[in-house]
């Protein structure tokens, strides 16, 4: 007779048992997991994304990093107290309740695969660059984006030893041309191609703001381990060591590559760019004399599509584990409590299904934002706003942790330190949620009250499993 026990709650410090130990993620590749999904499609688009608002922007990004640093810190010591699947949900629900729980749950669900069908319409312009045929027609680039998503998922659905193993080695492929792009190009840069300090009419708080909120899609990922904890041998360890690891090692490579892209494009170029980073190849081979050095750009095309591919793959899986943590507390339809191989495999059909959907949406009705620069924006935006409401709700719950007297979550001799990292986070949160426009929280929220429907049937559901009888 199979045991009744109920699942790991989310006040509980055990990691939740595993039925492949051997098959769980170890420090490299947890590592990998976070800078994968740091580095995915945001740093090889967002230089072109933000170049409008002026060299202002990397202002903004060296902000932003401060702040991804500190959720990091964050992060890593909530996952030492709560070493289970399901990250800012486990979080929220033992500070807040189920409610709170909920929302985080349901948010970063959002977030996830929404950013997938972002990451999808940044890939295809690297792919028309490999090739141009893609490029002639908006339902053959639709095409293309939809197979860059559902490859990942089945690499998710085949198990998760495939899933780290795509990860490690799109991670260490895709390395070599970034870092000759971020330390290579410094000895090409010019700076006549920087362009306007500040390039709108906005203030200077108000350009930093808006570009910061473009930009934070390119962090998107700083908890990546946390949530798939239930996968990392002694998470409570390893989980907190590789965010800060791999977010520290992204940030790196995230400045040092903007500033050179920012140094190689000539400004008005880099504005209606659609691959920036392989002009920026395509620069220094001329630079050096050659007439068709176009050979490097596709080099760091490839290169731009490795990184999606690898960053879809690991979005996918974390788009799957919260809601699979939610599902198992009940607030989640118990469907997507379903595992194969290691993997919630309902989550994962359910999550590439809506970012398929979106994607074919987006082709259908382009609106003002035609062109995939201008669809990856909007995308962005609206996963500024529900990024943040997870972020919020973390940090608010180390903060409760820390002020609330709970003497088994906190170390007193801490206590300053990282007080001081939690109100910094959820500060830096609420610059992120002001700063994202009114129209992204508007859709935001729109996507996240949608959800509080969900919870009122599944609290219900709840409710009436409580009070009938057994049997």
């Amino acid at each position: 007779m199979t045991s009744t026990a109920a699942p790991p709650t989310a006040t509980s410090r055990t990691a939740e048992p595993h039925p492949h130990g051997d098959r769980r993620f170890g420090l490299p590749v947890a590592t990998c997991l976070v800078m994968g999904n740091i580095i995915g499609g945001g740093i090889f688009l967002l230089p072109a994304s933000v170049a409008p608002f002026g060299t202002i922007s990397l202002v903004a990004f060296a902000v932003l990093t401060l702040g991804a640093v500190a959720l990091a810190l964050v992060f890593g010591r909530l996952a030492q107290r709560h070493p289970q699947t399901g990250g800012p949900y486990v979080y929220a629900r033992a500070a807040f309740g189920d409610f709170a729980g909920f929302l985080a749950a349901w948010s970063y669900w959002i977030t996830t695969w929404v950013s997938n069908a972002a990451l999808a319409v940044a890939a295809v312009g690297y792919l028309a660059v490999l090739f141009p045929a893609i490029g002639t027609h908006k339902w053959s680039l639709c095409l293309a984006a939809l197979a860059v998503q559902w490859l990942p998922a089945l690499a998710n659905l085949a198990g998760t030893r495939y899933v780290g193993a795509v990860q490690l080695v799109s991670t260490i492929l895709k390395f070599a041309p970034l870092l000759l792009v971020a330390v290579g190009g410094l000895f090409f840069f010019d700076p006549a191609n920087l362009g306007p300090f500040r390039a709108t009419d906005q203030s200077a708080l108000g350009a930093v703001s808006a570009s910061a909120s473009i930009l934070l899609f390119s962090y998107l990922g700083v908890e990546s381990a946390a949530v798939s904890a239930g996968e990392v041998r002694d998470p409570a360890r390893n989980v907190g060591r590789a965010t800060i690891l791999g977010t520290i090692g992204a940030a790196t490579v995230y400045l040092l590559g903007t500033l050179a892209v920012f140094g190689l494009v000539a400004h008005d170029t880099l504005v209606s760019s659609q691959a920036p980073f392989t002009d920026a190849v395509n620069a220094m081979f001329s630079a050096e004399g050659g007439a068709g050095g176009t050979w490097g750009g596709t080099v760091v095309a490839c290169a731009a599509v490795i990184s999606m591919v690898g960053a879809l793959n690991g979005w996918t899986l974390l788009s799957a584990q919260t809601p699979y943590a939610a599902a198992k507390d009940g607030l989640f339809p118990k469907v997507f409590e379903t595992k194969r191989r290691g993997v919630p495999v309902v989550g994962v059909v359910v999550t590439v299904v809506l970012a398929s959907a979106l994607t074919v949406y987006n082709t259908a009705f382009p609106g003002e934002g035609a062109g995939s620069q201008g669809v990856f924006e909007i995308l962005v935006l609206v996963t500024t706003f529900t990024a943040t409401v997870p972020y919020l709700l973390s940090t608010a719950a180390q903060l409760y942790f820390l002020l609330s007297g709970q003497s088994e979550r906190v170390h007193r001799g801490r206590l300053i330190r990282d007080g001081a990292l939690a109100g910094l986070a959820f500060a830096f949160s609420m610059w992120l949620v002001a700063g994202s426009g009114y129209a992204a929280v508007y859709q935001g929220v729109l996507f996240l009250f949608a959800g509080v429907a969900v919870y009122a049937v599944m609290a219900a559901r709840r409710r009436r499993a409580a009070v009938s009888p057994a049997g």
